[in-house]
């Protein structure tokens, strides 16, 4: 074997062992908790946070190859939780569904509902919210998962429009359901990505039900002005994600197009099909379709709506947010604002992981991860944080009635 033919296998080592960032090591998550004693219920529950994450050796120091099989293969050795599936027909003429899930395990005291908003695209259908409503279910939790209309195959869209980036409604429309099946239920919302940012506006928009008691986020972006303008580099592969994210929405515009697209609708709204099969970027699909359909003047208004960051400062519940550093859809500069709000805010808890990517978060091995992530146990560990701190507050409450 030629010394030319070594160095170039050398190089091409080095290059693969820089990318995947072989050399790393695992780290403690970083957390920012203002409120002592909210901190101390995840203490309790999830030790975890106070111990190094660490990814599967290979190729888990890698935001992007994370990130990557995420999108590809979701989780291994997924499970197909058995639900049922609840079909709501909306004031606008919408069809909405949700999955619902019922606990495999009934010696847990307290009557918990994990409401689950999944990411842009995605439904009860997608492995890894299986994967974390089948972990939940088995640790005697109620889940249920709003289904973004327009992404199941098997549900007709039956109005104008597909789900959106701000809209909360349909949200809405899901917990008002539960609430009827299960007055009594205390509800947990949780929302992945796109979900996150919504069940954070969904919290900050109005006074809510008070039987939900907290939320959970997980790797949303908060600010869609600033998060689209830093997805339009080139830089670190930043348009690629934002490429897929924009076939993503297309096809399911492209699904529903005897309905969405129809001569009708196209009238009313100026639609012009040709731009929206040609749009390369979401702000250009959101310029032909979306803004023009939900009556927005201009894309970048639609955007600065749809931000949970506008909205955070009005939650009243208990809220927790997890990103990862290295996460390739969501920037630094897009975690600051939540670092401070959690920083000044009670009740409020922001875990932040060095590696983990954009909703991967796997752990164990060397090539092949476990089957379950970190982020499916640190979940089920921040639900029971949330719990914890509910009922201690009722507790506390009802200690301060009897000594007055």
């Amino acid at each position: 074997m030629s010394p030319a033919f070594l160095a170039v296998i050398a190089v091409i080592l080095c290059i693969l062992f820089r990318i995947l960032n072989v050399s790393s090591t695992p780290q403690i998550p970083s957390i920012v908790c203002k409120d002592g004693q909210f901190m101390e219920c995840f203490n309790k529950i999830a030790p975890m946070l106070r111990e190094p994450y660490i990814p599967t050796r290979l190729w888990g120091f890698s935001g992007h190859i994370q990130t990557i099989i995420h999108s590809i293969v979701g989780r291994v050795k997924c499970p197909w939780p058995l639900g049922e599936r609840v079909y709501l027909a909306l004031t606008d003429g919408s069809t909405l569904t949700y999955d619902l899930y019922q606990p495999l395990i009934t010696t847990v005291e307290d009557d918990i509902t994990v409401a689950i908003c999944p990411g842009i695209g995605n439904s009860s259908e997608s492995v890894y919210i299986r994967t974390f409503v089948h972990y939940a279910q088995c640790h005697g939790y109620r889940c249920a998962v709003l289904n973004h209309i327009g992404v199941l195959d098997s549900v007709q869209v039956t109005s104008s429009r597909i789900f959106t980036y701000g809209h909360t409604d349909d949200y809405s429309a899901m917990i008002n359901s539960l609430l009827k099946k299960y007055p009594t239920t205390n509800i947990v919302s949780v929302g992945f990505s796109l979900g996150g940012n919504l069940i954070s506006k969904y919290l900050g928009e109005a006074k809510r039900p008070a039987n939900i008691i907290g939320g959970v986020s997980i790797c949303q972006g908060y600010n869609a002005v600033v998060a689209t303008q830093w997805l339009l580099k080139w830089q670190n592969f930043h348009r690629f994600y934002l490429y897929v994210l924009t076939e993503n929405v297309k096809s399911i515009i492209m699904k529903h197009r005897h309905v969405l697209l129809s001569d009708d609708i196209k009238q009313r709204y100026q639609l012009n099909e040709r731009d929206i099969a040609a749009a390369a970027t979401l702000p250009e699909l959101d310029e032909a379709y979306t803004r023009r359909v939900h009556q927005f003047p201009t894309v970048k208004d639609m955007y600065s709506w749809s931000s949970s960051l506008n909205y955070l400062a009005n939650i009243r519940r208990p809220m927790v947010f997890v990103n990862a550093r290295d996460d390739p859809l969501v920037p630094d500069n897009l975690l600051e604002p939540v670092k401070q709000f959690a920083s000044t805010h009670n009740q409020s808890l922001y875990i932040e992981l060095a590696n983990g990517g954009h909703l991967g978060f796997y752990e164990g091995g060397l090539v092949y991860p476990n089957p379950v992530t970190w982020l499916d146990r640190a979940l089920v560990s921040l639900i029971g944080g949330i719990v914890m701190s509910h009922n201690d507050l009722l507790v506390a409450k009802r200690t301060a009635s009897v000594v007055i």
